[in-house]
């Protein structure tokens, strides 16, 4: 009985299926990212924030 117990308490394999959800968590995200940064409009700030970073440089 207590040996049935333990494997039902057992969270063997569940390290298993996080990483899984983390993988599809940051395709997912790297996919949104993908999508927004090839946007002219979010290009165009970007390229506005760079410009005047290096600004302050020269």
């Amino acid at each position: 009985m207590e040996a049935a117990i333990q494997r039902l308490a057992s969270e063997d394999g569940m390290s298993t299926a996080e990483y899984a959800v983390g993988t599809v968590a940051a395709a997912g995200f790297g996919g949104i990212l993908v999508k927004l940064l090839s946007s002219p409009d979010v290009q165009e700030v970007l390229w506005e924030v760079i410009q005047k970073a290096f600004s302050f440089i020269l």
